[in-house]
């Protein structure tokens, strides 16, 4: 828009300079004259710099912008003389209305077109019809102007949401289609397999059978798009205790009274938090070992906690399997609390156990 109003300004320019050259004889002082056309040239090169990077549209650069033209409409009667008709710049001071307009929207284009337009009609001895034609047309354009360029730049912002959001769905495809043609292909046949083994391998088929379908529920979940006022709540209370009763590791969950209600999703990744956390117990300390899961709701976040009794966390491991590309810790647990805006505490020393205590911010509508 500002490239479309520097065209704009060459135009007015040009129409101004034409308009005083052939009216030359009728100033007062020509001298003034010419030396106000010359400032007008100069401040159009300056303006059109200015304008065309976004960092220089300061309101400095603005207020100037209006400043400027408010002076060549003020020096009218000193330089073409009592009983003027036409103002030195005329219409060449609708290039800093128009700016007002791109920049501050209405208001913006509001205040400056009273400022221009209140000064033209102070300066004349009387009020032609004609004088009050420009003045009520620079009073609606400049406000209309602003306006379309808010609306215009709403659209621009939601194009680039939908842009993005069109990008988003066709890389969940993709990753859906590499999903299912990979991973879950494999857990169907481990899950199949397993048995046959018999032992282990049973155990193994059963948790390659939920993660199966754990996937396959995940995939369904993202290619439903909803937005954040219609997604769907869930007591996350309620989901780690079903979480509780599925790890054997768990001793006890403990969670408020009362209902703890958030959206689907973010609980989902909260009872993924946890379930990594219940992993690792599994894995590290042993699969009889006890550990315990605690829900606090504090009004504007929930907090919860998972401990253990086991060795603890040797000092400097977690980076170091960061460094080696294992990104379990990283990424399933302080990744998914990071992109919840929470905050994931760990506490642990050697032979006391560990636990971890995860802070999510509840969301607001």
């Amino acid at each position: 828009m500002f490239r479309a109003l520097a065209v704009l300004r060459i135009v007015l320019l040009a129409n101004t300079v034409g308009l005083t050259l052939y009216r030359l004889d009728n100033f007062t002082h020509p001298n003034a004259g010419l030396a106000l056309l010359a400032l007008m040239v100069v401040w159009t090169i300056v303006s059109i710099w200015a304008y065309d990077a976004p960092r220089r549209r300061v309101p400095v650069l603005l207020v100037a912008d209006l400043a400027i033209a408010f002076a060549t409409l003020l020096s009218s009667p000193f330089v073409k003389g009592d009983g003027f008709s036409a103002t030195v710049p005329g219409f060449w001071i609708a290039g800093a209305l128009m700016a007002w307009a791109i920049h501050w929207r209405w208001m913006g284009a509001l205040a400056a077109a009273t400022v221009l337009c209140a000064t033209d009609l102070l300066i004349r001895e009387e009020i032609s019809q004609t004088n009050y034609g420009h003045v009520f047309l620079l009073m609606i354009a400049g406000p209309i102007v602003g306006y379309m360029c808010g609306s215009l730049q709403r659209m621009a912002a939601e194009r680039d949401r939908a842009e993005r959001a069109a990008a988003i769905a066709e890389e969940r495809a993709r990753l859906a289609r590499a999903v299912h043609d990979g991973v879950l292909q494999v857990l169907a046949l481990v899950q199949r397999k397993g048995p046959e083994l018999g032992g282990e391998g049973v155990h193994l088929g059963e948790l390659a059978g939920e993660q199966e379908q754990a996937l396959r529920s995940l995939i369904r979940q993202q290619d439903t798009l909803q937005t954040p006022g219609e997604a769907p709540v869930e007591d996350l209370g309620g989901a780690l205790e079903r979480l509780g009763n599925r790890r054997p590791p768990v001793t006890s969950v403990v969670t408020p009274g009362a209902p703890v209600e958030l959206p689907q999703d973010v609980v989902g990744e909260l009872v993924a938090v946890v379930g990594a956390c219940l992993d690792n117990v599994a894995f590290h300390v042993g699969e009889d070992a006890p550990a315990w899961v605690l829900l606090e709701d504090l009004g504007d976040r929930v907090v919860v906690s998972v401990r253990d009794e086991g060795p603890g966390i040797a000092t400097g491991r977690l980076e170091s399997a960061a460094a080696s590309g294992r990104l379990g810790v990283s990424e399933s647990i302080r990744g998914r609390i990071r992109d919840l805006g929470g905050s994931a505490e760990l506490f642990s020393t050697p032979d006391t156990g560990t636990e971890w205590e995860f802070t999510v911010p509840r969301p607001t509508e």
